[in-house]
């Protein structure tokens, strides 16, 4: 069920799925609107989990305001509706800039927070590759065409959210790598194999999380949940079916987490119990 509910102040475009499982909200990419995912792992994600999903202020059916885009604003958007909509914590599913908000969220609410899926996610702006957007491309012209359809501003607002847009991704996020340690919950990061977010920005990410989880998919660009919606809600399902830590044949990374380790010690025999790290 869609409607509009008032979030700090702004009618804001809701969708909710419904569902008897956990909440579980989707959150889109920048220059979006939630029918991305919705229409894309959000049907292959609703068997288990109430699928949740909203318009930021400026994209899809929620007007924009004349304030510029800056992702501390989106993510106290997102914590409107995880109190107001879903009613306590969810697992966050974020896409591009819907990861990096979900990063902030879990930052500045873990209460909220079960999961966190982030999909081609940078945690600092240096992190992406430098690409100029070509008003003529195949991706431009369905961004565009998928505003006007959408926004209540009409599509001459179109420019001015393109400019907001574009300003924002050249000076935020400014995440570090110390602000990514402080996130506790378990963490899957998701990239594609060609992706606008470098791998070692990625693979950073990855590594500053206490209790996080890499998937890189092949043949797979920014566009993955469009591109293999399939094969990502495989990975999203594992993921968020899984308890406990992770629990491999040879940990190296993770051998530091495990019961009994001494911190930095990864010369220890792990054999045969489930407390040496075998499955």
């Amino acid at each position: 069920m869609a409607s509009r509910v008032d979030i700090n102040g702004h009618p804001t475009w809701v969708e909710d799925r419904g569902g008897n499982g956990e909440p579980l909200l989707l959150l889109h990419g920048g220059l979006g609107n939630s029918d991305d995912l919705l229409n894309s792992i959000g049907p292959g994600l609703s068997d288990g989990f109430r699928v949740l999903a909203f318009d930021r202020r400026g994209h899809g059916y929620t007007a924009d305001t004349e304030a510029d885009f800056h992702y501390a604003d989106m993510a106290d958007e997102t914590i409107g509706v995880l109190e107001n909509v879903v009613g306590g914590p969810a697992h966050l599913v974020g896409w591009s800039d819907g990861g990096i908000i979900a990063l902030l969220v879990a930052l500045r609410r873990p209460d909220l927070v079960r999961k966190l899926v982030v999909v081609g996610a940078n945690y600092n702006f240096e992190g992406t590759v430098p690409v100029e957007m070509d008003p003529g491309s195949d991706v431009t012209q369905e961004l565009g065409t998928a505003y006007m359809a959408r926004s209540p501003d009409g599509p001459e607002h179109l420019e001015a959210v393109m400019n907001k847009s574009f300003r924002m991704f050249a000076s935020e996020p400014t995440l570090t790598t110390a602000d990514i340690a402080r996130i506790s919950m378990p963490v899957l990061v998701v990239v594609g194999d060609d992706d606008l977010v470098t791998l070692p920005h990625t693979v950073s990410l990855y590594e500053a999380l206490p209790n996080g989880q890499l998937a890189v998919i092949p043949a797979a660009s920014h566009g993955l949940p469009l591109e293999q919606p399939e094969a990502l809600n495989r990975l999203i399902l594992a993921f968020l079916a899984a308890t406990g830590s992770p629990r491999t044949l040879m940990p190296i990374r993770r051998a530091r987490t495990l019961p009994g380790d001494v911190p930095g010690d990864h010369r220890k025999a792990r054999q045969g119990t489930p407390e040496t790290g075998v499955a």
